[in-house]
C-alpha cells in the first residue's frame, strides 16, 4: 500500500525552520537515536513502553520524522502492533522533538500525520501512554483506555486511546503485549 503523499509545513515566522514531514529511513536511525536521547534522557530505556517496542518492528508505513531545509532530525514519532487487551491496536511512541524546536508545531503536525496514516492504512485504535493535556486535542481520551494496563509501572491516568473506528477499544481489558514482526 502507498504512503499518503508526504506534506511540508511551513514556518516562516522568526528563526523557525521549513520543516518536512516524511517516512523513516535507515539511514535516520543515529539521528533518531540522539535526538531521542536528547529529548528523553538516558532513563528513556526502562519505561514499560519501551519493553513492548524492543525488538519489534515498528508498523509498516508508520515510522514518521520531520526535518529542517538542511536535513537536520527535527522529530520522530512511530507507531507499533500490539495487542490491547485482546483487541489489535497500535501504540504510539516515542514521540519526540529535538529540544530547543519545541512548541513550535512540529510534534503536531507529527501526531496528525500519524494519525491519519493509521487511519488510512486501516488500523482501528491507537494506545499511548502520555500527558492528556497534550494528547486529548488529537482526539485521545483515558475512558477508551480505562481498562488497560502497562507490563511494569505507569501512571494509570497517563494510558489513553484513541478509536480510528468507533467501537474499536470496547472490551479491550489486560495488559498491552507487542505483537508486530521480531527485528
Amino acid at each position: 500500500m502507498a504512503a499518503l503523499p508526504l506534506v511540508s509545513l511551513s514556518v516562516t515566522e522568526g528563526f523557525r525552520p521549513l520543516v518536512t514531514l516524511r517516512a523513516e529511513t535507515p539511514a535516520d536511525l543515529p539521528a533518531r537515536e540522539a535526538l531521542l536521547d536528547a529529548a528523553m534522557g538516558a532513563g528513556r530505556m526502562r519505561k514499560s513502553s519501551e519493553t513492548i517496542r524492543r525488538g519489534r518492528l515498528p508498523a509498516d508505513g508508520l515510522s514518521l520524522v520531520a526535518e529542517d531545509e538542511d536535513g537536520l532530525l527535527l522529530g520522530t514519532v512511530r507507531l507499533w502492533h500490539i495487542d490491547a487487551g485482546g483487541v489489535p491496536a497500535l501504540l504510539l511512541g516515542p514521540l519526540a522533538v529535538r529540544p530547543g524546536f519545541e512548541g513550535i508545531g512540529i510534534g503536531g503536525q507529527l501526531m496528525r500525520r500519524a494519525v491519519a496514516e493509521a487511519r488510512w492504512r486501516g488500523h482501528r485504535a491507537i494506545v499511548l501512554v502520555g500527558d492528556a493535556p497534550y494528547y486529548d486535542r488529537f482526539g485521545f481520551g483515558a475512558k477508551v483506555a480505562a481498562g488497560l494496563a502497562m507490563p511494569g509501572p505507569f501512571e494509570r491516568h497517563r494510558m489513553l486511546g484513541l478509536e480510528l473506528e468507533a467501537g474499536a477499544l470496547t472490551g479491550a481489558n489486560g495488559v498491552i503485549a507487542a505483537t508486530g514482526p521480531a527485528a
